[in-house]
């Protein structure tokens, strides 16, 4: 007997997507089964072992401030933590911990385990249950119907993957795990357009192998900055494991040049593209030939293990030349391979078939999410599982979508470049990707997107107000701050000559002293006998608005001019081939995105300035007929 279940909802992939998607939909009351090919492998980290890092940082602190569990479980889990970028300008601090691989695994089952209305299903998915372009759930490899209101696909790097080193290709997903190699099928037969990419990951090698005293040792932070703006963070300092800093040298580079012939990627067994961001050593002795060392940094798996992961040395190269290679690497002369660096090549969409939402335009009630997408990472895969969560839960409910603007998070520019821009390539977040980086700092995070959490509901009322009473905190001391003036008294003349300030020639307000380079809020504290006890997170934003305060104002007007474009709605069924004067490329660009506003519109890669112009005509014309 066939078995056939309902749900309101139905995940697809337990991995960093799938555990943010479901999570996001069950705890917002919606009857949620998430299916993995094995329950082993939920929330792994196949990959590199940590959370976080340049931009990435960002997207974590989002997902933490809108509801999301990622932030939470690193902070339970890391091993080390260190905040990148610290020596440059806020905009582009960034957070990044060493992971515990199997702890944070652990703890996000465990999560996942105990959350209301959640189910966690072992099953590969084979086919989508379609009618009338509406998806109606999702069958099993056994047959098994699972009747759901919404479905999200979130199946990483699963669906027909094939793990490559040198001349061994094995039909398996990442770590030797099962593939999906049934859904791709039902996928196209619906109509979805599906690309073909490729990430790879490299050699881990037995800790008690390599010398240490030859690298450089590398520290966390004291004190440690928690990801999640929930956590205590006396609660986080903790003894922290050491990481090391290793180079490649030239014979290691001579090694790889005279078996490059042997490497997948340069020989055509590898068809799917990889992440340019991210490129292995071989891709980067090939493509900088002058660079006589590349960095490896040496980082530990885990407590539990002495593995020892090897970023920047990702390769698909034979095991032989793999083993050869690493041994060349000062430190390494002795070290034993655990596992072979490898290759993984899998099906992934064309993310210009989804809405903004990231449900499919041409199937409703199909959301996507992930590596699935086209993306790299497991923070873009986070961030993009809370939303399509968010969202699906949205449609069932009957509620509105919930759109994150480009000038609102590193999420929305995220997911409007997948489902705007044409990629060959998997997507990896940058901070340069922004055009708002001062606005959208991983520091305010919870000021930016807090109160959205709190309106889905997915932020507690205590967390909501708390919020709302540090931002009263905030901006009553800048305030304050603006109206405290002070004489060029001998006491302030001191304290500026011994933090290495100009004197005061006039009275001026506290303000314009922390706006000095070499000046901050808390120095000032000893010329502020009025000042209250703030908690550091508020003391950090009292002194970022004072002292950026006019590129804050200036990013706050652009951001008004860009909203003028985004507030320019397009009808979803436009005709462009109507649109006289409209380039043919842009009538085929605009026909495939069909773009939800003229802004995002103009993004689009082969839409000229001129185009928009005369979408802008043609959209008044428009207007006016359809209200006659």
């Amino acid at each position: 007997m066939i078995i056939e279940k309902k749900y309101d909802i139905v995940v697809v992939g337990a991995g960093h997507a799938g555990c943010e998607a479901a999570l996001a939909s069950a705890r917002l009351g919606l009857k949620t089964i998430i299916f993995t090919v094995s329950a082993d492998s939920i929330a792994m980290m196949p990959c590199n072992p940590n959370i976080g890092g340049s931009s990435k940082g960002h997207l974590v602190k989002e997902l933490d401030a809108l509801g999301g569990e990622m932030g939470k479980c690193i902070d339970k889990t890391f091993i080390q933590s260190k905040m990148l970028n610290a020596s440059k300008g806020p905009a582009v601090h960034s957070l990044r911990a060493q992971a515990d691989k199997q702890e944070y695994s652990k703890q996000m089952r465990k999560t996942l385990e105990n959350t209301p209305n959640l189910t966690i299903c072992q099953k590969e998915i084979t086919k989508l249950i379609i009618e009338d372009n509406i998806c109606r759930g999702v069958e099993s490899i056994s047959g098994g119907k699972y009747y759901a209101k919404a479905v999200v696909l979130a199946t990483g790097t699963y669906l027909n993957a094939r793990c490559i080193y040198g001349e061994v290709a094995e039909y398996t997903g990442p770590n030797g795990l099962k593939s999906a190699n049934h859904l791709s099928d039902s996928l196209s037969d619906v109509g979805i357009s599906l690309n073909r990419f490729k990430t790879g990951t490299p050699a881990r090698v037995d800790g008690r192998s390599i010398d240490y005293t030859v690298m450089q040792e590398q520290y966390g932070d004291n004190p440690v900055v928690p990801f999640s703006f929930e956590t205590d963070p006396d609660s986080v300092q903790k003894e922290q494991v050491k990481c090391y800093l290793a180079y490649t040298n030239e014979y290691t580079h001579e090694i790889i040049r005279e078996n490059i012939d042997r490497s997948p990627l340069f020989s055509g067994a590898i068809k799917g593209t990889g992440p340019r961001y991210c490129p292995s050593i071989e891709d980067k002795v090939v493509k900088f030939p002058d660079k006589d060392r590349h960095q490896i940094f040496v980082e530990p798996e885990g407590l539990y293990t002495n593995e020892m992961y090897l970023s920047g040395l990702s390769s698909s190269l034979p095991e032989d030349v793999q083993d050869k290679m690493i041994r060349s690497i000062k430190g390494f002369e002795n070290a034993n391979i655990v596992r072979n660096g490898y290759a993984i090549e899998y099906d992934c969409i064309d993310a210009r078939q989804l809405k903004d939402s990231l449900e499919f335009r041409n199937l409703e009630g199909l959301f996507a999410a992930g590596q699935f997408n086209g993306s790299s990472g497991y923070e873009e895969a986070a961030v993009q599982g809370l939303m399509a969560g968010i969202n699906a839960a949205m449609k069932v409910l009957g509620r509105e979508p919930v759109i994150i603007g480009r000038d609102q998070g590193y999420i929305g520019v995220l997911i409007d470049d997948l489902v705007t821009k044409e990629s060959h390539e998997p997507y990896r977040m940058m901070t340069s990707r922004s055009e708002y980086r001062l606005l959208l700092r991983q520091d305010n995070a919870d000021l930016r997107l807090t109160k959205i959490g709190y309106k889905v509901g997915l932020i507690s009322e205590k967390r909501y107000n708390s919020l709302l009473e540090k931002e009263k905190q905030i901006a009553n001391e800048v305030e304050r701050l603006k109206n405290i003036h002070i004489g060029a008294t001998s006491k302030v003349q001191d304290f500026l000559v011994r933090n290495g300030s100009t004197p005061l020639q006039t009275s001026a307000n506290l303000a314009e002293l922390i706006r000095r380079p070499e000046l901050n809020y808390d120095l000032t504290a000893e010329l502020d006998d009025d000042r209250k006890k703030l908690r550091k997170d508020v003391r950090d934003q009292v002194n970022i608005n004072i002292k950026y305060e006019g590129y804050i104002k200036r990013q706050e007007s652009q951001v008004k001019q860009f909203k003028k474009l985004e507030n320019k709605k397009i009808p979803p069924d436009i005709d462009y081939s109507k649109v006289k004067s409209l380039r043919i490329e842009a009538v085929q660009k605009l026909g495939k995105v069909r773009p939800s506003s003229v802004g995002q519109a103009s993004r689009i890669s082969g839409v000229s300035p001129a185009d928009i112009t005369v979408l802008l005509v043609y959209l008044e014309t428009y207007k006016e007929k359809r209200d006659v």
